[in-house]
């Protein structure tokens, strides 16, 4: 299947900065077409099979490209602008499902205190807090605000369980940002995203990031962090059948999934997305 308008518009992170350094050119793959990162002096530019420059921006730690020649303006992140920030990128993970999925299983709390035990959640606290979820039809993107959940270890920057209050943002059909209370600065929030390459239907590679206040962690501890919480995610996500996300309640009733997952779906069919979906009648 070829990518609907909404998923062929949109640009997509195809690696950091760094990945494509020593190398003339590097492959990549994107909604199913195979792609080239070229690298001409330190200048990166991408083609596509038949040599076609595509266009191609550095925001956010990564490289970016779309196959359109019109794409939706990509969405703006002013925190990665502010002073003292540390960003630190985890690079690209292979995933055996849709981004779609990936998505959804981020914006879902319920699952904290059962898949990330004693981390971002406790079975003693699993219950999940009413929160609000808007649309903000100007810009097109999801709202998720006032989520509250117990965690017994945030962040690495945690030093033990608070009370974390959250915000989720989905601007794009393949990105999703958290904003999470930080631990060690009153009034901020600390980010924390999945940029997410989708390969074929039922892949895709998750390049996730943090951008935190934090005085004591190095990078490497802040990434061993959140890659032990990915990986969690990540046994989860490729056991889900189908592999693709099913929008058709006769396939898979959203009974476990939250107000945003819902908010998501819903989003997602308004906009006419089929690539990555599962159809009812045909196997995923």
């Amino acid at each position: 299947m070829k990518p609907d308008s909404f998923t062929h518009s949109q640009w997509y992170a195809i690696g950091r900065i760094g990945d494509f350094e020593g190398a003339n050119a590097k492959p990549v793959r994107l909604l199913s077409q195979d792609l080239t990162v070229n690298n001409s002096a330190g200048v990166l530019s991408v083609a596509d099979a038949e040599g076609r420059s595509l266009q191609s921006q550095i925001r956010y730690g990564h490289l970016w490209t779309t196959l359109s020649d019109n794409p939706r303006p990509l969405y703006d992140m002013p925190e990665f602008d502010e002073p003292d920030r540390r960003l630190v990128t985890a690079g690209g993970v292979g995933v055996r499902c849709s981004g779609l999925r990936c998505v959804e299983n981020f914006l879902d709390m319920a699952h904290f205190p059962f898949v990330h035990t004693d981390i971002l959640g406790v079975e003693d606290h699993s219950t999940v807090e009413n929160y609000d979820v808007s649309m903000d039809a100007d810009k097109d993107e999801i709202w998720a605000t006032k989520c509250k959940f117990f965690q017994p270890l945030a962040s690495a920057a945690a030093t033990g369980g608070q009370m974390t209050e959250y915000k989720y943002r989905v601007p794009h059909p393949y990105s999703t940002i958290l904003y999470k209370t930080c631990p060690i600065r009153e009034n901020v929030w600390d980010l924390v995203g999945l940029f997410i390459q989708p390969v074929e239907e039922d892949e895709c590679i998750v390049h996730s990031f943090i951008l935190v206040f934090d005085e004591d962690n190095t990078d490497t501890g802040l990434l061993h962090f959140q890659q032990n919480i990915f990986l969690q995610d990540r046994m989860i996500l490729e056991n889900q059948v189908p592999r693709k996300l099913p929008l058709d309640p006769r396939w898979e009733l959203p009974t476990r999934a939250d107000a945003s997952s819902i908010a998501y779906r819903r989003w997602l069919k308004a906009n006419e997305l089929q690539w990555g979906i599962a159809l009812f009648d045909k196997a995923a």
